[in-house]
């Protein structure tokens, strides 16, 4: 009886611990408004980083459902996390589950059982990308709610779901640019300016191009999210975005023409899969204005939809834009459409119920985003073996794609013109997954002898489609709209090859080659070349470094910084077994120790000469030049990308706004002003001209501010004092037509000169000529200073901003043509119309006008930090003597 009556008191606790459990955890998981005080989307409000991480962190400490895993650190040293959002037991074993990935991803020795216990124990993760630009701030804002539906949810379809799925969610992709969004909402509200566009970038250096950047891995923050990917390998990837207010309320998938033609066919298939569910769910909800097959296409290997090429099922979705938190009205008459694919806000295949206008808040893009997130976790549940089959055959489809389809391999020589690219860009496929190797002997393939360190990368893995799109001259596949009809233009620019655009020799092989495969040794730690010793001995006379490598400028201005005496070879210098071309570096101790040299010797990439005696030569001493970057508030995301280039070579400069130049004595204070790409009215007027609509400032005046008459003015007579130039593209405009100026002693005071040079843009652009961001060749004057280490021929990047013809000079003015487009193969990889517009025209000038000196590009010899090729014409032009 004793016994009855002690299990009765027993079920009687354990009912009342588990009534009091869940009446605990009801009360301790805080839902998002009673955490932050407000419901995210909320009018005027914003949930700060800070405010995300520690809900997310709260919700980790009180479920079993979430686990944050901190991934890197952004640029300004923020932690970046991402949550993993799965049921209790699949967070337990996330490491098995990860392994299971791994070996779908890459194991191609699987047999066929253990591929089928791999499909029925793994499970599908997915990955989501949150708010990567910054001003698009529905994504980020939307993951407290979700996050707490579904590690709350005891809703038996979510929870079936959370067994076969992995949410992987970024919380932000730009933390940083999330914080200065915030702190410039809270600024302007209440005012006339709220929600207005914030001054500048939404990060350090890049801005909105940060979804540019994960082809070349340059910013922190996609090298860190890159390394989840190939730590995690998901299956399934979407990237979260915003967009313009007038136009649909949402994008899903599947894109638009043209696509890449390099990965596999179902990739397009299974985005339709999930595009197809996300169109349905989001009409099941009655959420109309949702478009697809619109005007993004998935043919550029850049952006995080890179994924593609490496097997991941990617994909990205846009919603409407409010004020950042703050409403739009839409009137009907003002929804509007651009690009290709829609016209009208008319029914249609691809937006089956548009949507009629009216009041657009925030809370609106986050019941999107939200119902968005639920169509993508459950496509994902109900295709879960599917998906997981498709990756491991995916992985074999590719290393046979790899054994019998050329090319083979591609090999890169040891011997290069600038074997410090090549050591970079090396190092850049590994840092993609991408195996490498060494050859030990020498092969003989067909007339080509490949000799012992040269560098193989064979196709025959599972990254081939990413090996092949980034190796390879891009052509651009012509797609129109009806035959013979209209071009299907790109989305972004067409050219990406990293040989190309980093001038590094790289031969794709087309046989196979047995005797290759076995002397190739696999590159497991980070390539360095064959040369770089590891230390540097204690007593030399100087460092000589080759003025064809990149990283020897790098060593430069490392120098310059550290104090040390740099000297630049005016001729050859030959010595026993090489010679050093005019232009290189010597770099000299300070003293008889080299304590400063060894820092340089570490981290610069190429191997420098070591001059154990002195030498009679001949050089010219170089300072460090004082240099301005101009740069202005109009997120002007090609002068961040100049600061990128400038700090990561130790480049000092200031930051130069065109609102300064009337005040300041601009030759007192620099020696180079640098115009990166932007608008001349934006540089001259502080706003865009009235043909630019979509461009117009809305920020305060004090951000809007032009040079002006007296800054322009001053421009000129920093180079009548003998200051010198250096512009791109558009900002070049600045320099043609008639030019106040004081220079030559026949000239008055007030007189307008012009130089020596017209810009022609216009009428080559009216006969035709459309350039969308494609490699083109040019031929070098290897004559002038500013060609120093360059060949005679290269690649360089344009989209057809500038088309420039000189003429013979007037008063105190000279010009040289530094590069030319040759007459015929101008084209060296992505597209190009009207190509005889630019035959024998100058692509870059160099200008004299009285004592000062101008070099005109016109192409953009730093373009998003993805042409190394062109990184030493812009290192000659700010060391011009």
């Amino acid at each position: 009886m004793k016994c009855i009556k002690y299990g009765m008191l027993c079920l009687v606790l354990w009912f009342a611990a588990g009534w009091f459990h869940r009446a605990w955890s009801a009360e301790v998981v805080k839902s998002p408004e009673m955490f932050f005080g407000f419901q995210p989307g909320a009018d005027r409000k914003l949930v700060t980083y800070k405010q995300l991480i520690a809900y997310l962190q709260h919700l980790e400490s009180h479920s079993g459902r979430l686990r944050l895993l901190e991934f890197g650190k952004t640029t300004l040293g923020k932690p970046m996390f991402l949550a993993f959002i799965s049921s209790r037991d699949n967070l337990q074993r996330l490491d098995s589950l990860k392994e299971i990935n791994r070996k779908l991803a890459t194991d191609s020795g699987l047999d066929s059982a253990s591929r089928a216990e791999l499909y029925e124990n793994g499970r599908v993760f997915v990955m989501a990308s949150l708010s990567m630009h910054s001003s698009e701030v529905g994504p980020s804002q939307m993951l407290p709610e979700f996050a707490h539906r579904l590690v709350t949810s005891k809703d038996r379809g979510i929870v079936e779901h959370l067994s076969n799925v992995v949410l992987m969610m970024v919380a932000s992709l730009n933390p940083d640019g999330m914080d200065m969004i915030d702190k410039h909402y809270r600024t302007y509200l209440n005012t006339k300016y709220e929600g207005c566009t914030m001054p500048g970038l939404y990060h350090k250096y890049v801005g909105h191009d940060n979804n540019r950047d994960f082809l070349t891995l340059s910013q922190k923050e996609s090298l860190a999210f890159n390394r989840v990917f190939l730590s995690w390998y998901p299956h399934v990837y979407i990237d979260k975005h915003q967009m313009g207010t007038t136009g649909p309320r949402y994008y899903v998938p599947p894109f638009h023409d043209p696509v890449s033609e390099n990965y596999d066919h179902a990739i397009l298939e299974w985005i339709g899969v999930f595009g197809a569910g996300l169109s349905r769910d989001l009409g099941a909800r009655g959420l109309s204005g949702v478009a697809n097959h619109w005007v993004f296409d998935n043919y550029w290997l850049g952006s995080t939809a890179t994924a593609n090429w490496k097997n991941v099922i990617s994909m990205l979705t846009e919603a409407a834009s409010c004020k950042l938190a703050s409403p739009v009205y839409i009137e009907p008459t003002e929804i509007a459409f651009f690009g290709k694919g829609l016209s009208e806000n008319k029914v249609s295949v691809n937006l089956p119920d548009p949507w009629k206008g009216g009041l657009w808040r925030l809370s609106d893009i986050l019941v999107y985003e939200n119902a968005s997130m639920d169509s993508m976790l459950k496509t994902a549940s109900l295709h879960r073996r599917e998906i997981l089959r498709f990756r491991a055959e995916l992985c074999l489809r590719e290393i046979h794609r790899g054994r019998t389809e050329p090319p083979y391999y591609y090999v890169i020589p040891a011997k290069q013109h600038d074997g410090s690219e090549m050591v970079r860009m090396v190092n850049l496929l590994k840092e993609h997954g991408v195996r490498v190797y060494r050859l030990r002997t020498a092969v003989e393939i067909g007339s080509r002898v490949f000799v012992p360190q040269d560098v193989i990368v064979p196709l025959s893995q599972p990254y081939r489609a990413f090996i092949k799109e980034a190796m390879e001259g891009q052509m651009y596949p012509q797609r129109h709209y009806t035959p013979g009809g209209e071009l299907i233009r790109p989305y972004d620019v067409t050219s990406w090859s990293l040989p190309l655009h980093a001038g590094v020799e790289c031969i794709p092989v087309t046989t196979r080659s047995k005797q290759l495969e076995s002397s190739m040794q696999e590159l497991e730690n980070d390539y360095r070349h064959p040369d770089k010793q590891a230390d540097l001995d204690e007593s030399f006379w100087a460092l000589a470094y080759p003025v064809e490598e990149n990283a020897s400028f790098k060593a430069a201005f490392y120098a310059l910084d550290l104090g040390l005496r740099v000297d630049r070879l005016s001729e050859p210098l030959s010595l026993k077994n090489r010679v050093l071309s005019a232009g290189s570096f010597l770099i000299y101790p300070k003293t008889s120790k080299t304590t400063g040299l060894k820092s340089i010797f570490q981290q610069v990439e190429t191997q420098p000469i070591v001059l154990k005696q002195k030498h009679s030569v001949s050089v010219a001493s170089i300072k460090k030049p004082s240099i301005a970057v101009v740069e202005t508030y109009m997120h002007d995301m090609d002068a961040g990308w100049t600061r990128f280039f400038l700090d990561a070579h130790r480049v000092g400069y200031t930051v130069l706004r065109p609102g300064d130049f009337e005040k300041l004595d601009l030759k007192k204070k620099f020696d180079v002003i640098v115009f990166p790409d932007t608008s001349k009215d934006l540089l001259v007027k502080g706003r865009f001209s009235e043909d630019m609509p979509y461009y117009q400032v809305d920020f305060p005046p004090k951000y809007q501010k032009g040079m002006g008459e007296k800054g322009l003015a001053g421009l000129m007579d920093f180079i009548d004092r003998g200051g010198r130039i250096v512009a791109w593209e558009r900002s070049t405009k600045l320099f043609f037509g008639e030019l106040k100026t004081k220079v030559g002693k026949n000239v008055g005071a007030a007189d307008a000169l012009k130089l020596p040079i017209r810009d022609m843009t216009k009428q080559a652009r009216d006969g035709g000529l459309h350039v969308p961001g494609s490699l083109l060749r040019v031929e070098l004057n290897t004559k002038h200073p500013l060609t120093l280490g360059m060949p005679e021929m290269t690649g360089v990047f344009s989209r057809g901003a500038l088309v420039m013809q000189t003429r013979p000079p007037l008063l105190d003015t000279d010009r040289r043509v530094i590069a030319v487009y040759p007459e015929k193969d101008l084209l060296q990889s992505g597209y190009i119309k009207g190509e005889k517009l630019l035959a024998n025209r100058p692509a870059m000038v160099w200008l004299k006008m009285g004592r000062g000196q101008l070099v005109l590009f016109g192409f953009n010899p730093l373009f998003r930090g993805s042409t190394p090729a062109t990184y030493k014409l812009v290192w000659n032009s700010l060391l011009l003597p």
